[in-house]
């Protein structure tokens, strides 16, 4: 069952993430009420999501360079798996690695390229997802906007029955079921929280429920509609609630207005794919395909949950989009007008200097790059493949626990940096 809860989300990687985020929305949001007098959620999401894209700049740049050399090395690349095509047993696996390897090292780049920028970006952008969808618990002009409401309901008889048959009936989720025995705090974050969640046809049955705060109710109703107005919707309601409610009312234009959101997001994310640099595969294989195929599911499952969840999340998803095909342009700009060359020379200086660091010598590369496992290994055209194997396993074992201060160790050096510090 759903528990709703206001306070802000916890999580020991996200919640962090999501508080400093929360920090900045409250900001923009004082920043555009006191300096233009504009009390906007929708507004204040716009300006967070082109804020934290232009913020992840640099880190697209380095994605697309990334796939630039990897476009550019994949001839190579191509030739060293057909020549070790269909060859299975270890020797053969462990020469191609140590191949493949070096040609990264060539490019002056690391097989695992793009990590480091995605594990940066997917905590941010999950945690944005959740300071978006629970805008009260971080911007604290917006939870104040509760205060009256939320006391008239705590000082009524029986509230929290009342409350939880009203979560209930309003298919909310359900309300915890410590709500009884919670801190008074912790109840009224759960009355905000249940508030802010519901549709805007909640409001009369909120009315029905708690007559004697009718007043207050409507104020209440009156400044989150307000703050909420985003082209006349209410961002927290969904696409398909304003569709159901304005057919009924004859409100074809807000029909309209509500089809826009999940179809822009679709058609948003469609272009952004578009300008997507495409990788240098063959159309044939299984990875090409499996690209392929999440390109064209993902927005359309983004399509289908726009309808069912708060407009406010499918602006997120449209001026994120928008954001990523604006940049998107100027980057395939900036990328087609790259030295390659140049960046290559770049990447091999870099790396030249962290193994410096680490106390390898340009000399000691050179002589460790021509170290591999075969020249390492006496081995017999006699020996049966079990032998070979065995003996290739046990020089691999010996590598691996070499003398700090020999060449072997500096091999093993080298080729560690090679798979993991490159970048």
């Amino acid at each position: 069952m759903t528990t709703i809860m206001l306070t802000q989300y916890s999580g020991s990687i996200l919640g962090p993430i999501a508080r400093f985020l929360g920090w900045i929305m409250n900001w923009i949001y004082l920043f555009l009420e006191n300096v233009f007098g504009i009390e906007n959620i929708g507004l204040t999401i716009i300006v967070l999501t082109i804020l934290i894209y232009m913020c992840m700049l640099p880190l697209t740049i380095k994605q697309q360079k990334f796939s630039k050399l990897q476009q550019r090395m994949q001839p190579e690349l191509k030739a060293i798996q057909e020549k070790y095509k269909g060859r299975r047993d270890q020797e053969a696996q462990m020469a191609m690695n140590e191949e493949t390897q070096a040609l990264y090292a060539k490019y002056g780049i690391s097989p695992s390229g793009t990590c480091l920028q995605l594990i940066i970006q997917m905590p941010v952008f999950f945690a944005l997802y959740r300071v978006i969808y629970n805008v009260p618990a971080y911007v604290s002009s917006v939870k104040d906007t509760f205060s009256g409401i939320v006391d008239g309901i705590v000082g009524t008889a029986g509230y929290q029955k009342i409350m939880t048959d009203f979560v209930e009936t309003m298919k909310l989720g359900s309300i915890n079921a410590d709500f009884q025995n919670s801190d008074i705090a912790a109840v009224k974050n759960y009355i905000i929280d249940a508030i802010y969640k519901m549709a805007t046809t909640g409001w009369d049955t909120l009315r029905e429920v708690f007559p004697n705060l009718t007043e207050i109710i409507n104020t209440t109703e009156v400044q989150l509609n307000h703050m909420n107005n985003f082209l006349g919707m209410n961002i927290s309601d969904s696409p398909f609630a304003i569709i159901s409610s304005s057919v009924k009312s004859h409100s074809y234009l807000f029909v309209l207005l509500a089809l826009l959101v999940p179809i822009t997001s679709y058609a948003t994310q469609m272009i952004n794919i578009k300008l997507m640099p495409q990788a240098d595969t063959d159309p044939n294989s299984v990875m090409s395909r499996q690209m392929k195929t999440m390109n064209y599911t993902m927005p359309l499952f983004s399509l289908v949950l726009c309808f069912t969840v708060p407009v406010g999340l499918g602006i997120y998803w449209i001026f994120s989009s928008l954001t990523r095909c604006v940049q998107q342009f100027f980057v395939n700009k900036h990328i087609q007008n790259l030295d390659l060359d140049a960046v290559i020379a770049k990447n091999l200086e870099k790396r030249k200097k962290k193994l410096e660091k680490m106390g390898i010598s340009e000399n000691q590369i050179r002589n460790t790059a021509k170290l591999s496992t075969k020249g390492n290994v006496q081995l017999s055209s006699a020996m049966t493949k079990e032998e070979r194997e065995t003996k290739i396993q046990k020089a691999y074992e010996y590598r691996k626990t070499a003398n700090p201060n020999s060449l072997t160790a500096k091999a093993n050096l080298v080729k560690e940096f090679s798979e993991r510090n490159n970048k």
